[in-house]
């Protein structure tokens, strides 16, 4: 089924835009008149149980040095994760506090951030905003120029993670509601460009040394081996920092980046996009680059890397192969090109059983798995029946069972519950 369709059948697209006359933010207020109001807008994209959220913030004639949005939610929403904000959530009150990388706003200038979240009986869009303390139409408090305010780092307990679902599909993917109605809040540093409506976003910014930590860990699957993956502060797609990683041959050489966050709130749909940068084609053999637990098939995994030199799938746990072995459906595939970063995304649909992948915002023909088994590509794959994944963690890296070495980067992770794109 194509992703058109999938949201035509289970997600209504909803755009609530408010538009928001606040006055003018500044170190002092300025003389009546002199200074348009700024705008604050709110637009969200919904499904049964579930939303994403977002607010646009415009200056006015002044310029705005360290900003905090609130309001209230007409209906019972709840954030569960935020980005380029640290939101938190009392009973219905939102406040929404700038990160250490935009508080300042110059006249005229916009930004935007984000969050995600449940909802059960309503999910009516805000009306009414307040940017430093004034409401609409109201002189606000002045912010010091001295200094722009941090965001709150204050912990929230984690969201409850979802029960494994039983095999049988499910008529929606909506997320599970939060144990806690505070947001959690986003990672230090700017998120890459491009992941807007992500759960969460990370370009390594924020790390400190060359051992990935916070919000990442290292994993050695079985055993380890020689194979290593370190912060680059050479090589970077965006920003200064990426991962990398030296895959070398060999079963017990086996290294993964593994994230620490928790992805209850996704539900059952996931959508992923990062940018990866090989040095060595794809080898014969089977390899992985990137491997999602899947906790509905006895925390067997679901793996994304290459054979007979081309993008595949594999199911651990029966080794089926997506797309089949063939010299046809391998031609459906393609290789991953050497030497440049390359956007890859996938999309797992649990409850659907479905799956996409994408290059550089083209779909792999090959690299699809539609419910209807299809020869050459998804055949194989769908000899399994109700097969409905339950994804429960994230790791990159790189895995061979024999042949296959490679030095590849990582950079510009996100994953989110919509197609966040290149």
């Amino acid at each position: 089924m194509h992703l058109s369709a999938r949201w035509r059948a289970s997600a209504a697209a909803v755009l609530a835009t408010v538009t928001a006359g606040i006055g003018a933010v500044a170190a002092a207020p300025p003389p009546a008149g002199a200074a348009a109001a700024c705008q604050v807008s709110y637009r969200a994209d919904q499904w049964t149980g579930g939303f994403v959220g977002y607010v646009k913030l415009t200056a006015g004639d002044t310029a705005i040095h360290g900003w905090t949005v609130g309001w209230t939610w007409p209906g019972d929403q709840k954030i569960t994760n935020a980005w380029n904000a640290s939101v938190t959530q009392s009973g219905t009150a939102v406040t929404a506090v700038n990160a250490a990388y935009n508080g300042d706003l110059a006249p005229g200038a916009s930004l935007e951030f984000g969050m995600q979240g449940t909802w059960a009986g309503n999910n009516t869009a805000p009306t009414a905003f307040t940017v430093n303390g004034a409401p609409c139409g109201a002189t606000p408090s002045p912010v010091p120029s001295s200094a722009s305010p941090s965001p709150s780092r204050s912990s929230s307990p984690s969201p409850s993670v979802s029960p494994s679902r039983s095999t049988s599909p499910s008529p929606s993917a909506s997320p599970r509601p939060s144990a806690s109605p505070s947001a959690s809040p986003s990672p230090s540093g700017p998120p890459p460009a491009g992941c807007t409506g992500a759960l969460w976003c990370d370009g390594f910014e924020d790390q400190t040394g060359t051992v990935p930590s916070g919000a990442w860990t290292l994993a050695y699957p079985d055993c380890q081996g020689t194979g290593s993956a370190v912060v680059d502060t050479t090589v970077a797609r965006s920003g200064s920092r990426s991962v990398r990683v030296d895959g070398t041959a060999g079963y017990c050489n086996h290294v993964f980046l593994k994230s620490t966050r928790d992805f209850s709130a996704l539900g059952g749909v996931w959508y992923g996009r990062f940018y990866v940068r090989h040095t060595t084609a794809l080898p014969s053999a089977h390899v992985t680059f990137l491997a999602m637990r899947d906790a509905a098939d006895g925390n067997r995994d679901l793996r994304v890397g290459g054979q007979n030199a081309a993008l595949q799938w594999n199911r651990q746990s029966d080794d089926a192969t997506l797309p089949e072995q063939s010299p046809t459906g391998v031609a459906l595939s393609r290789p991953l090109p050497v030497d440049r970063w390359v956007c890859v995304e996938i999309r797992v649909d649990g409850p659907a059983g479905q799956v996409q992948t994408w290059t550089d915002g083209s779909e792999v023909a090959g690299l699809r798995v539609d419910g209807v088994p299809t020869a050459d590509v998804d055949r194989q794959w769908l000899a399994r029946a109700n097969w409905h994944p339950n994804l429960t963690d994230l790791r990159l890296g790189w895995e061979s069972y024999g042949e296959g070495a490679d030095r590849l980067w990582f950079d510009d992770i996100a994953w989110g519950s919509a197609r966040i794109g290149c």
